[in-house]
């Protein structure tokens, strides 16, 4: 804005000096009246963006008395660029005409003679071209404004565009997930329900209560889920309950291993490191029963100076595991999240044939 500023203030300077300077050639010294006008009109001049038809008006007295046209010329430019009343640029036009023909306080208009005519013509035409150009100008900017409107109309369009495609994905998703996941996992819950009552071993009917109570907790997310995708760009909802350091205790004990928890932590953490934290011991815990069967596993959360120090370790695995399905998502999605906390997360096997996991986090976090 201030670049436009000082070229516009440029722009005025030099059409006010180049007018002065049309005075200083065509008016003499010792024609006062004539003098005043001419360098009153090349003044008014500073005026023509913000009153372009007074600017105008101003500038005929030096027209009618003098050779000095500069003025009137450069004031009918402006007034074509900013005015869409073609009438009132007519009228200008046939004004600023009149007066140049015109000799005062002698006026000498013979419409009969042809030089007259001639002299009418041209100059007529030398104030329209004027006024075409500035309408030129004119059109030039609106066609410009137009360009940028229709541009960010495709922008916008392309944007919704976009957003549509994510719904349906979304919704197709969600049917998904709701047709097919949903539906198994309720199998897997009927079928868990009817081992555990129809069972008469202990320790089966424990199994098969553990694997009942995970099976509906995944459906309750599931269904969450399931209705944030359906949700498509409406309120933000997280994807998830949020679980917080006070679930712990339930997700091991839930969690169908030997598993002991050690913690240390003061109040006040703030919900997202205790979700990543209940995210991490989660992850670590679902690993250990399915890829060590048999091992047990210690939780050790601590606090120490500013950062907070969670650890997963189990032991090597009694029997040999399952080849059950894994995309390594589960890790990568704790590695995203601890980075956007701020934080780190690493893991690798034991000397005793184990695996930890160690996830580092500012108290505060960034989230």
């Amino acid at each position: 804005m201030t670049d436009r500023r000082l070229h516009a203030a440029i722009v005025d300077a030099v059409l006010v000096g180049v007018s002065l300077l049309d005075v200083w050639v065509h008016v003499d010294d010792d024609e006062p009246l004539r003098l005043a006008f001419s360098v009153g009109a090349s003044l008014s001049l500073l005026l023509r963006r913000r009153l372009p038809l007074l600017t105008f008006l101003l500038t005929l007295p030096a027209i009618l008395l003098s050779d000095a046209i500069f003025a009137g010329l450069a004031a009918l430019y402006t007034l074509g660029s900013l005015s869409r009343h073609r009438f009132l640029l007519g009228l200008c036009v046939a004004a600023y005409t009149i007066c140049d023909i015109s000799s005062w306080p002698s006026p000498e208009l013979d419409l009969s003679d042809t030089s007259t005519l001639i002299t009418l013509g041209y100059t007529g035409a030398t104030a329209a071209a004027a006024v075409f150009l500035g309408q030129l100008v004119q059109t030039r900017s609106d066609l410009s404004l137009r360009l940028t409107e229709i541009s960010e109309a495709r922008d916008h369009e392309r944007m919704l565009t976009d957003q549509t495609v994510l719904a349906k994905e979304r919704a197709q998703l969600a049917r998904e997930m709701h047709d097919v996941v949903s539906h198994q996992v309720s199998l897997i819950a009927v079928r868990a329900g009817a081992l555990q009552v129809g069972s008469r071993d202990t320790e089966v009917k424990e199994a098969a209560a553990t694997i009942r109570g995970l099976s509906v907790q995944t459906l309750e997310e599931l269904r969450h889920m399931v209705g944030v995708l359906r949700a498509s760009g409406g309120r933000p909802t997280e994807l998830t309950p949020q679980p917080s350091l006070a679930d712990l205790q339930q997700l091991i004990d839930g969690s169908g291993i030997e598993a002991e928890l050690r913690t240390d932590l003061p109040n006040g953490l703030s919900p997202a490191v205790q979700r990543a934290i209940y995210r991490t011991v989660q992850e670590a815990l679902t690993n250990v029963r399915k890829h060590a069967p048999g091992a047990a596993a210690t939780v050790s959360i601590r606090h120490e100076g500013g950062t907070v120090r969670t650890t997963v370790v189990n032991t090597a695995p009694t029997r040999p595991g399952l080849p059950l399905p894994s995309a390594q998502y589960g890790l990568i999605g704790l590695h995203q999240r601890a980075a956007l906390l701020g934080g780190s997360v690493t893991s690798g096997p034991t000397a005793d044939g184990g695996y930890a996991l160690h996830l580092e986090l500012p108290a505060e976090g960034r989230a």
